[in-house]
C-alpha cells in the first residue's frame, strides 16, 4: 500500500511535500477569546495532523470586516500573528507544511459582528443564509454595498493579511475564492448587481480577484500562494450558476496560468448539477485541460478514488476534510489500511478539545 500514488512526495514550487495528501481548511470554531486568537489548542490540532503532505488552515479573517462567524481566529492583529506562530511551529517541528487560508465572508455575516453596521458585499443582496454568532444562529440581512474605496481597502486587508502570514511563519496563503464568501459574490451575477469597473462583465467581476494577486506579487512570493475556487457551486450559499458561468471560469483559470501560483484548488460540486447545462459537471477533469500548474480537488474524496484521480492525471493533490477531523493519523491509516475514526458531528464548531484534539491515533 505505501508505493501507491497518494504516499509519493511531490514538489509544490520549491516545497517538497512528504506525500499528495492535503488537510482541506475547515472552519472549527476553537478561537473562542477575546481578540479571536489562534492558540496552543489550534497548535495541538495542526501538529497532530501534520503527517499530511500539506495542511491548508481553517478561513482566517483578514480584518474586521471580513468576520462572519463566532470564535473563528484571525490574521490582522500582532496577537494574532503570535498565537498563529505556534500552530506553523507545532507542524514545521514534525516536518510538515502549512498555508494559511485567508478568508473575507462579505454578505454572508450579519450586523452583530460589526457593531450594528450591515457587512460590505459587492451589492444589496441577500444571500438567505444563517451565521453562527454570539446570540445563536441568526438570519443574513441585506448587505451593505462596498465603494470603490471600500473594494481598494479590501485589496490591501488581503495584501496585508498576507504579509502577516508570512510573518506568522505560514510556508504560503490560500486565497478563498470559493463557497459563497466575498470573492465569489463578486464573481456570480446573481450576488453582484454593480454597473462600475467590478461588475457587469466577466473582466470586471473577476478584476477583485486578479487586484489582490497583483499586489500580493508586490509583497510576497507568488510560487506561495494558492486560490481555491467552487464553479459549480449552485443553489446554496447565495450561489446561482447561470449561462455564462463556464464561460467565467475558464477565463478565470486561464488567466491564472499567467501567474506561476503554487496551486489551484477546486471543489467538486456540492451539489446535484447533473441536469444542469450551465454547471461544470466534472470540475477537475474539465480545468486539468484548461490549468498548466499544480491542481488540488476537494470533495468527499476516500483513499481508492483519490488513488484514481491523481493516476489519471486529472489532479495532482487530492484535499481531505471530515476524515482528517477524527483521524489526526489519516496519512498512517491509509497505508497500513486501518479503519476510520468516526467524527463527531456535535463538537464540529464548539468550544474546548472534544471533538477536536481527542481523538484517537492507531
Amino acid at each position: 500500500m505505501e508505493d501507491s500514488s497518494i504516499f509519493e512526495t511531490y514538489r509544490l514550487g520549491g516545497q517538497c511535500l512528504n506525500n499528495r495528501i492535503v488537510m482541506a481548511p475547515m472552519t472549527r470554531s476553537r478561537a473562542a477569546n477575546e481578540g479571536n486568537v489562534a492558540n496552543e489548542l489550534q497548535a495541538k490540532y495542526y501538529g497532530q495532523r501534520a503527517s499530511a503532505g500539506l495542511i491548508i488552515t481553517e478561513g482566517t479573517f483578514i480584518s474586521k470586516d471580513a468576520v462572519g462567524a463566532i470564535n473563528v481566529p484571525g490574521i490582522y492583529s500582532k496577537e494574532q500573528i503570535a498565537g498563529w506562530k505556534l500552530s506553523t511551529e507545532a507542524v514545521h517541528e514534525q516536518g510538515g507544511k502549512i498555508f494559511a487560508q485567508l478568508w473575507h465572508t462579505g454578505a454572508y455575516s450579519h450586523p452583530d459582528f460589526h457593531n450594528g453596521k450591515k457587512p460590505l458585499a459587492p451589492s444589496a443582496v441577500n444571500p438567505n443564509q444563517q451565521v453562527f454568532t454570539a446570540n445563536g444562529l441568526r438570519p443574513t440581512e441585506q448587505p451593505q454595498p462596498m465603494t470603490i474605496e471600500d473594494i481598494q481597502q479590501t485589496v490591501a486587508d488581503f495584501k496585508q493579511a498576507a504579509v502577516n502570514a508570512f510573518e506568522a511563519g505560514f510556508d504560503g496563503v490560500e486565497l478563498h475564492g470559493a463557497n459563497g464568501y466575498l470573492l465569489q459574490q463578486f464573481f456570480s451575477r446573481n450576488s453582484n448587481k454593480r454597473t462600475d469597473a467590478y461588475g457587469g462583465s466577466i473582466e470586471n467581476r473577476t478584476r477583485i480577484l486578479f487586484d489582490i494577486l497583483e499586489e500580493l506579487k508586490t509583497v510576497i512570493d507568488i510560487s506561495r500562494v494558492g486560490v481555491r475556487l467552487n464553479p459549480s457551486l449552485h443553489g446554496i450559499m447565495g450561489i446561482e450558476v447561470d449561462e455564462e458561468t463556464i464561460a467565467f471560469y475558464d477565463y478565470v483559470v486561464n488567466r491564472l496560468n499567467d501567474y506561476g501560483l503554487a496551486y489551484l484548488h477546486l471543489i467538486e460540486p456540492f451539489t446535484d448539477v447533473s441536469q444542469n447545462k450551465d454547471a461544470v459537471q466534472e470540475v477537475a477533469r474539465h480545468f486539468r485541460k484548461i490549468y498548466r500548474g499544480t491542481i488540488i480537488i476537494n470533495r468527499a474524496f476516500t483513499k481508492a478514488t483519490a488513488e484514481k484521480v491523481l493516476t489519471d492525471g486529472t489532479a495532482d493533490l487530492v484535499a481531505f476534510g471530515v476524515p482528517f477531523i477524527a483521524n489526526p493519523d489519516l496519512v498512517a491509516r491509509f497505508k497500513t489500511g486501518a479503519a476510520l475514526n468516526t467524527p463527531d458531528q456535535t463538537t464540529f464548531y464548539t468550544p474546548g478539545e472534544k471533538g477536536y484534539t481527542d481523538y484517537p491515533t492507531l
